[in-house]
């Protein structure tokens, strides 16, 4: 009778291409629903409140504009817009992983830590290039760069124009799918509470701009921190690719202290100087008025907090590497010393001690007497 042998092989893993497809195709069907709900009448109105814009006002032709402009304000409704970009951003992310990271991945082959690490600033640095791009394009046809006032004046900004909604929109709906991201891509263990951080800080200072209507501030320091983030990640995808490669993160040190200080004088500005000796200092939330001095406060010093905490993270990160280059420099000096010393002994051996000939030599001065004598 023949038995059986049992199998000793483990099921099959399923392999990160595999879970990013899987996730990646769900959520495309999610996202086809709401699209699919536009083509009929029955479900095309919630389905616009998913993929279109709200709250939009149509302000009349006037003797200084001759177009009428459409300005948007913000809502509840807000919540199933983001959600759908919520999707979009996953289907994204799951692109730019399996077509553009995972084929340099199996190129490069890099260990687990180093694989991890690119995927993220991978990422990271297209989100930041194309959000830099993006807000400079606003900020330069809404003229804000060449006006400073235009940062507290006119204030509460309640009414935006399209592209200035539809970019705080799309920050929001971003860090909100790096939540999900975090069981997608296998977070580990230890690094989940680091990235719950990273992720609630950013919603808490881009949602917080958006609800107190200080747009026009919240997207001039957002380009500003986006583009040294950039700077940043885009190094380090250089440094795994050539790990002599050191100029790009010389020159991030630089423009993050810069940006740091920037970034505090132009909030110390806006509350400080410019909201301060605004006429209307009354809370009114029919207006979306918030200028009253405890949300000043409460703004600059969250911001303040924000950036400390920034600069301290980031002289840790100078300091370590300090470290590690003090720890292998002596390391270095070590193995010249031993090889110096290595053809030194060499040469005592040949030639006797510090390359003289020791009186036992047959050419040395003081055999040649005696043989003489």
């Amino acid at each position: 009778m023949a038995i059986r042998k049992k199998s000793n092989k483990n099921p099959p893993v399923l392999s990160h291409e595999f879970i990013v497809q899987n996730h990646a195709d769900i959520v495309s069907c999610m996202a086809m629903i709401f699209l699919l709900g536009l083509m009929f009448e029955i479900t095309a109105k919630a389905a616009v409140i998913f993929v279109t814009l709200q709250y939009n006002v149509t302000i009349p032709a006037t003797e200084q504009s001759a177009e009428t402009i459409s300005l948007y304000y913000y809502g509840i409704k807000d919540l199933a817009t983001i959600f759908f970009y919520m999707l979009v951003a996953i289907i994204i992310h799951a692109i730019i992983q399996e077509y553009v990271l995972d084929k340099i991945n199996r190129k490069m082959h890099f260990s687990k830590t180093k694989h991890s690490k690119f995927n993220e600033s991978g990422q990271l640095s297209a989100f930041y290039l194309f959000s830099c791009v993006w807000g400079t394009s606003i900020l330069v046809s809404e003229n804000y760069i060449s006006d400073p006032t235009s940062l507290w004046r006119d204030y509460p900004h309640a009414l935006i124009p399209f592209q200035m909604k539809f970019f705080y929109i799309l920050q929001l709906a971003y860090w909100f799918h790096a939540f999900p991201e975090l069981y997608f891509q296998k977070t580990k263990k230890e690094d989940i509470f680091r990235q719950i951080v990273y992720i609630g800080l950013y919603l808490f200072h881009i949602a917080g701009a958006y609800l107190l209507n200080l747009t026009h501030l919240g997207l001039v320091l957002l380009v500003l921190h986006y583009f040294v983030e950039f700077l940043f990640h885009i190094s380090r995808l250089f440094y795994f690719s050539d790990e002599k490669y050191q100029k790009g993160f010389s020159l991030w040190a630089v423009l993050f202290v810069l940006g740091r200080l920037l970034t505090l004088i132009l909030s110390v500005l806006t509350f400080g100087f410019g909201l301060a000796r605004a006429e209307d200092q009354q809370l009114n939330f029919s207006t979306g008025n918030f200028n009253i001095l405890a949300v000043r406060i409460s703004v600059l010093a969250s911001i303040c907090m924000t950036q400390a905490f920034m600069m301290w993270k980031f002289i840790n990160f100078q300091l370590r590497r300090w470290r590690e280059h003090s720890s292998s420099q002596p390391q270095s000096v070590k193995k010249k010393f031993v090889s110096a010393k290595g053809k030194n002994s060499r040469k005592e051996r040949e030639n006797g001690i510090n390359g003289t000939v020791t009186s036992n030599g047959a050419d040395s001065p003081r055999s040649r007497k005696d043989k003489s004598s």
